[in-house]
């Protein structure tokens, strides 16, 4: 269930900013991050999500949404089951003012690391970043 009282309204409505369409020249990222942005939070992908925070865009209501489709599948990871680790490491790899910003959120990310085991050495060296980065932040 999704926690986000605001799952339902896009990052255009939630930020009052609507950008225009993209350059015709634009990369395939840039073009799907503005098409991302007009679709209902609540109802992006992981892997939707990953590009979007990625890029740093809408952090304020893509960071929530990412944490608790982590802490959802972080059992099924556990088991041996499938778990996206590109969405594991867009959210880990924010820089430290991010948490410094939202000490809820990097309180929260910790804890979902700890119901994690086995992770990819990439996703390891990410995850000792970003325990470096939020250290103290409480």
């Amino acid at each position: 269930m999704n926690k986000n009282p605001e799952a339902s309204r896009t990052l255009e409505e939630l930020e009052g900013d609507s950008w225009p369409d993209p350059p015709a020249e634009s990369t395939s990222l840039v073009k799907t991050v503005h098409g991302l942005r007009r679709r209902p939070v609540g109802g992006l992908t992981a892997y939707e999500l990953g590009r979007l925070i990625g890029q740093d865009v809408g952090l304020r209501w893509t960071l929530p949404r990412a944490l608790e489709i982590l802490r959802e599948t972080a059992p099924a990871q556990n088991d041996g089951g499938f778990y996206d680790d590109d969405l594991l490491s867009a959210v880990l790899t924010r820089e430290a003012a991010t948490w410094v910003a939202h000490p809820d959120l990097a309180r929260e990310m910790r804890e979902i690391l700890h119901l994690l085991s086995d992770l990819s050495p990439y996703i390891e060296r990410d995850r000792k970043k970003f325990l470096e980065a939020s250290e103290g932040i409480d």
